[in-house]
């Protein structure tokens, strides 16, 4: 028998604009729902100091374990938008 950890597998992107990295991450993190996380953000260089920042967020929240007999079996239960985080043996 195998249990599994699985969450919503759900991402989000929002962009801020200004010419201060710090506090363009905290514009961007302000914007994050509760239970999700910055994953990645990507800068771009504009003329005269502006940077635009897309942050990329990912949920992290509401976790759940599921189990079966086999790993085919236990991967046919992950529902859609959902990601497998660990498996183990029970």
């Amino acid at each position: 028998m195998l249990a599994a950890l699985i969450r919503p597998a759900e991402k989000k992107t929002a962009t801020v604009e200004g010419t201060d990295i710090p506090e363009l991450r905290a514009q961007l993190l302000a914007q994050a729902p509760a239970g999700w996380d910055m994953a990645t953000a990507h800068v771009e260089m504009r003329p005269g100091g502006i940077r635009i920042v897309e942050g990329r967020f990912q949920r992290r929240d509401k976790p759940q374990e599921i189990e079966a007999d086999d790993m085919a079996a236990l991967e046919a239960k992950v529902p859609e938008g959902w990601q497998m985080l660990s498996v183990r043996r029970i």
